[in-house]
């Protein structure tokens, strides 16, 4: 099978090229700098010039391939709404190119839009009022128009080594202000799945996910957000403590709705489903190596 992927030469999208050429797959990665066209051939990947920013260059990626894996986005959170209405249109155009064809479109969300209830399940549907939720309605509706496209929710952390996400940031704030804090009592969960697990659920879901539904990259439930800021307290030898109010607002500024965020998740529906098995370390043990602390 030839698959398209965006954000191929990313975190996330590096392991899936490699999972995906390891199973006998063809592999070819959106690339807007001859740096990723670079990284690509080093992969034994193809690339097609273009970016999220043209969606005429999405289209024409995704018409030449028998599967598409979107996992780009712009994490710059400082505009991060308006990040999730272009997913919204880069989903839409990417579906556009499949329409008709029967051929799998593979798109990335989070388990974050359904926080909030005891245990998060693959049916269980998406806050509306959460602005990733955009990318959701776009399946949703490129479904109703008999597209096969489907969905898998992320944990807040996609770990491993070159990790770029949430816990690194947890690790700078840590850092700078002398303090590894949590939220309250701590006792909030994130869901949790190491990159290369992450990357077995995206092929899986390429070649066999069914239309319409959510998959969830949860290898872990929940890992108490106090059991993660103890190993980052004491491998930067920092104190470790709960804030409540202004001090938490204060201390973890825009993070703040992340840091109290309580997500347990389940993925036994996706395990059952597609015989995903995740295997390698959970959070804790893979946060407590050198490499999270070497920058």
């Amino acid at each position: 099978m030839h698959v398209f992927v965006t954000g191929a030469t990313g975190f996330i999208g590096s392991a899936i090229v490699q999972e995906l050429l390891s199973h006998g797959h063809r592999v070819t990665g959106l690339a807007r700098s001859d740096a990723a066209v670079a990284a690509l051939a080093a992969a034994g990947a193809s690339a097609h010039r273009g970016s999220i920013d043209d969606l005429d260059s999405l289209k024409r990626g995704a018409a030449a391939a028998d599967a598409v894996i979107h996992t780009a986005f712009n994490h710059d959170f400082s505009r991060f709404a308006a990040s999730c209405e272009d997913d919204r249109h880069i989903v839409t155009a990417l579906g556009d190119a499949l329409a008709g064809s029967g051929r799998r479109l593979v798109v990335t969300s989070g388990t974050a839009l359904v926080a909030g209830k005891t245990l998060a399940t693959e049916t269980d549907a998406p806050s509306p009022h959460h602005p990733r939720s955009a990318s959701e309605q776009a399946v949703a509706a490129l479904v109703e128009r008999g597209v096969n496209a489907s969905l898998v929710r992320l944990p807040p952390s996609v770990h491993d080594e070159g990790d770029r996400g949430f816990v690194p940031l947890l690790i700078g704030l840590a850092r700078e202000k002398g303090l590894a804090a949590f939220v309250a009592d701590g006792s909030n969960r994130w869901p949790a799945v190491h990159r290369l697990d992450a990357a077995a659920l995206f092929r899986r879901v390429a070649e066999a996910g069914r239309a319409g539904a959510s998959y969830h990259g949860a290898a872990e439930t929940g890992v108490r957000f106090a059991d993660l800021t103890a190993v980052i307290g004491r491998r930067l030898g920092v104190p470790v403590q709960g804030l409540a109010g202004d001090a938490a607002a204060a201390h973890f500024g825009w993070f703040h709705h992340f840091a109290a965020m309580d997500n347990p998740t389940s993925s036994d529906w996706t395990q059952r489903e597609l015989g995903w098995q995740p295997r390698r370390p959970g959070l804790l043990a893979d946060v407590d190596q050198p490499g999270y602390f070497s920058s």
